[in-house]
Protein backbone atom coordinates (compact mmCIF):
# COMPACT_ATOMS: atom_id res chain seq x y z
CA UNK A 1 0.00 0.00 0.00
CA UNK A 2 1.13 3.60 -0.88
CA UNK A 3 0.47 6.79 1.51
CA UNK A 4 0.80 9.66 -0.86
CA UNK A 5 0.92 12.96 1.78
CA UNK A 6 -0.96 16.14 -0.16
CA UNK A 7 2.18 18.98 -0.65
CA UNK A 8 2.39 22.46 -0.36
CA UNK A 9 2.68 25.11 -2.85
CA UNK A 10 2.92 28.58 -2.38
CA UNK A 11 4.38 30.37 -5.70
CA UNK A 12 6.83 34.00 -5.26
CA UNK A 13 4.24 36.84 -4.19
CA UNK A 14 1.63 34.63 -3.05
CA UNK A 15 0.09 33.83 0.39
CA UNK A 16 -2.71 35.58 2.89
CA UNK A 17 -1.03 38.83 3.97
CA UNK A 18 -1.45 40.99 6.63
CA UNK A 19 0.03 44.75 7.37
CA UNK A 20 0.75 44.98 11.33
CA UNK A 21 1.85 48.47 11.47
CA UNK A 22 3.64 49.52 8.97
CA UNK A 23 5.76 45.83 8.48
CA UNK A 24 3.93 43.35 6.05
CA UNK A 25 3.23 39.63 7.12
CA UNK A 26 2.90 37.22 4.36
CA UNK A 27 1.67 33.80 5.47
CA UNK A 28 3.49 30.74 3.42
CA UNK A 29 2.14 27.93 5.36
CA UNK A 30 -0.36 28.13 8.43
CA UNK A 31 -1.60 25.58 10.91
CA UNK A 32 -4.28 24.49 8.69
CA UNK A 33 -1.32 23.17 6.16
CA UNK A 34 1.56 21.86 8.38
CA UNK A 35 -1.22 19.57 10.77
CA UNK A 36 -0.24 22.55 13.24
CA UNK A 37 3.64 21.81 12.80
CA UNK A 38 4.56 25.04 11.78
CA UNK A 39 3.98 28.55 10.42
CA UNK A 40 5.96 30.62 7.90
CA UNK A 41 5.73 33.94 6.98
CA UNK A 42 7.82 36.08 5.15
CA UNK A 43 7.96 39.77 6.78
CA UNK A 44 8.89 42.82 5.03
CA UNK A 45 9.96 45.46 7.97
CA UNK A 46 9.74 48.99 7.75
CA UNK A 47 12.70 51.35 7.74
CA UNK A 48 13.40 53.59 10.21
CA UNK A 49 11.52 51.49 13.26
CA UNK A 50 9.20 49.39 11.99
CA UNK A 51 9.61 45.49 14.00
CA UNK A 52 8.22 44.07 17.46
CA UNK A 53 8.98 45.37 20.76
CA UNK A 54 10.55 43.10 23.37
CA UNK A 55 8.45 40.17 24.65
CA UNK A 56 8.02 36.50 24.69
CA UNK A 57 5.87 33.28 23.36
CA UNK A 58 4.79 30.75 26.05
CA UNK A 59 3.33 28.29 23.56
CA UNK A 60 5.64 28.41 20.66
CA UNK A 61 9.46 29.09 19.07
CA UNK A 62 10.50 31.98 16.92
CA UNK A 63 13.23 31.50 14.29
CA UNK A 64 14.21 34.37 11.76
CA UNK A 65 16.18 34.14 8.69
CA UNK A 66 17.21 37.45 7.36
CA UNK A 67 17.14 37.48 3.60
CA UNK A 68 17.38 40.84 2.55
CA UNK A 69 18.56 44.21 5.15
CA UNK A 70 19.89 44.36 8.61
CA UNK A 71 17.74 44.07 11.97
CA UNK A 72 19.04 44.88 15.11
CA UNK A 73 17.98 42.42 17.59
CA UNK A 74 17.86 42.01 21.12
CA UNK A 75 17.95 38.24 22.66
CA UNK A 76 17.39 38.60 26.56
CA UNK A 77 19.35 41.76 26.32
CA UNK A 78 22.08 40.48 24.01
CA UNK A 79 22.33 43.17 21.17
CA UNK A 80 22.89 40.74 17.54
CA UNK A 81 23.16 43.15 14.29
CA UNK A 82 21.68 40.26 11.97
CA UNK A 83 22.46 40.79 8.09
CA UNK A 84 21.62 38.62 5.21
CA UNK A 85 22.02 35.14 5.97
CA UNK A 86 21.65 34.96 9.55
CA UNK A 87 19.65 32.76 11.26
CA UNK A 88 18.61 33.58 14.46
CA UNK A 89 16.20 30.83 17.15
CA UNK A 90 14.39 32.23 19.90
CA UNK A 91 13.18 29.00 22.27
CA UNK A 92 9.44 29.39 23.75
CA UNK A 93 9.60 31.81 26.68
CA UNK A 94 12.92 33.70 25.80
CA UNK A 95 12.48 37.59 25.06
CA UNK A 96 13.64 38.58 22.36
CA UNK A 97 12.89 41.89 19.88
CA UNK A 98 13.96 43.41 16.62
CA UNK A 99 14.28 46.88 15.25
CA UNK A 100 14.75 47.95 11.99
CA UNK A 101 16.69 51.01 12.33
CA UNK A 102 18.29 51.53 9.02
CA UNK A 103 16.42 53.32 5.85
CA UNK A 104 15.75 50.06 3.62
CA UNK A 105 12.96 47.77 4.10
CA UNK A 106 14.29 44.15 5.78
CA UNK A 107 13.02 40.88 4.25
CA UNK A 108 13.14 38.34 6.26
CA UNK A 109 11.44 34.54 6.91
CA UNK A 110 9.82 33.56 10.67
CA UNK A 111 9.23 30.36 11.54
CA UNK A 112 6.99 29.35 14.58
CA UNK A 113 6.34 26.48 15.91
CA UNK A 114 3.81 24.64 16.64
CA UNK A 115 1.46 26.71 14.42
CA UNK A 116 -0.93 29.08 15.61
CA UNK A 117 0.74 32.61 15.22
CA UNK A 118 -0.82 33.41 12.19
CA UNK A 119 -4.31 33.42 14.25
CA UNK A 120 -2.69 36.74 16.65
CA UNK A 121 -1.86 38.29 13.05
CA UNK A 122 -5.24 37.97 11.71
CA UNK A 123 -6.52 38.81 14.71
CA UNK A 124 -4.77 42.35 15.00
CA UNK A 125 -3.25 43.03 11.62
CA UNK A 126 -5.54 44.60 8.80
CA UNK A 127 -6.01 42.28 5.96
CA UNK A 128 -3.91 43.48 2.94
CA UNK A 129 -7.29 42.92 0.57
CA UNK A 130 -8.94 45.71 2.99
CA UNK A 131 -6.00 48.43 3.43
CA UNK A 132 -3.55 49.46 1.03
CA UNK A 133 -0.44 49.74 2.98
CA UNK A 134 0.48 49.68 6.39
CA UNK A 135 0.16 52.93 8.85
CA UNK A 136 1.77 53.50 12.40
CA UNK A 137 -0.43 51.97 15.43
CA UNK A 138 -3.06 54.18 16.65
CA UNK A 139 -3.87 53.65 20.53
CA UNK A 140 -7.18 51.84 19.55
CA UNK A 141 -4.67 49.16 17.44
CA UNK A 142 -2.13 49.14 20.15
CA UNK A 143 -4.74 48.62 23.32
CA UNK A 144 -6.03 45.98 20.69
CA UNK A 145 -3.05 44.07 20.49
CA UNK A 146 -2.12 44.14 24.46
CA UNK A 147 -5.74 42.57 25.10
CA UNK A 148 -5.13 40.46 22.36
CA UNK A 149 -1.61 38.84 22.97
CA UNK A 150 -1.94 36.58 25.84
CA UNK A 151 -4.92 34.77 23.99
CA UNK A 152 -2.14 33.57 21.91
CA UNK A 153 0.73 33.24 24.59
CA UNK A 154 2.12 36.33 23.89
CA UNK A 155 3.73 38.76 26.89
CA UNK A 156 4.70 41.90 25.57
CA UNK A 157 6.91 43.84 27.62
CA UNK A 158 7.81 47.41 28.20
CA UNK A 159 10.95 48.94 26.42
CA UNK A 160 14.45 49.13 28.42
CA UNK A 161 15.23 52.13 29.57
CA UNK A 162 18.23 53.77 27.42
CA UNK A 163 20.70 55.13 29.46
Amino acid sequence: MTIQKAGLLQPAGKGTSYWFAEDLYTFKAIGEDTGNAYTLCEVVIAPQGGGAPPHRHSHDNESFYILEGELEFYLDGEKIIATPGTFIHSPQGQIHQFTNKTFLPVKMLVWQTPSGFENFIADVGKSVNQVNGGSPLSPADLENILATAPKYGIEILPPPVES
